[in-house]
């Protein structure tokens, strides 16, 4: 079974649990589908006391699910997965979760010197900004993941009223 396309998670405990960059980090990481604690150490090169304490978070609030368990070497691992593919949060200027994610891509697109940022302020009827909006959206959901030995790309898209605060954001 598919995940649902939007996990609407819009309330105060929500943000309190995206507040970190770090679940921030495993939430993106997760988008990839479930991965153990074990797993998602390596990945993020992160302590696994961390990544559980963080996953424990995460589960608590509903942003991620455990789900199939697989026996190695005598133990068991659990994996752990997103809701859904997108995860929409409340936006604004006093939102931790909003800045702790940005804050995490601009390190990443900082430590990056391929990246490409390109921003611009354009005038658009609201019927444009929709197309653009429907346009970008589909063209970053339809692309195929590539093989997993490929290297990972980040892609942040975002059409926004210039000079006002966004209302709701998506990871």
């Amino acid at each position: 079974m598919n995940p649902p396309e939007l996990f609407d998670a819009t309330s105060a405990a929500h943000a309190r649990a995206l507040s970190h960059p770090t679940r921030h980090r495993l939430l993106l990481e997760l988008g990839e589908g479930a991965a153990t604690v074990s797993q998602l150490t390596n990945r993020l090169m992160i302590n696994k006391g961390n990544v559980a304490h963080h996953l424990a978070v995460l589960v608590e609030a509903g942003l991620v699910h455990k789900g199939s368990t697989r026996t190695v070497r005598g133990g068991t691992e659990q994996y752990y997965v997103r809701p859904a593919k997108a995860i929409k949060f409340e936006g604004g200027p006093d939102n931790a979760a909003l800045f702790a994610m940005m804050s995490n891509l601009a390190n990443e697109i900082a430590g990056d010197k391929q990246a490409l940022l390109n921003h611009r302020t354009l005038r658009l009827t609201e019927h444009q900004a929709a197309a653009l909006t429907t346009h970008l959206d589909k063209l970053v959901h339809d692309l195929k993941p590539a093989s997993p030995p490929e290297q990972r790309f980040g892609v942040v898209v975002s059409v926004y009223r210039h000079g006002r605060a966004a209302v709701s954001q998506s990871v």
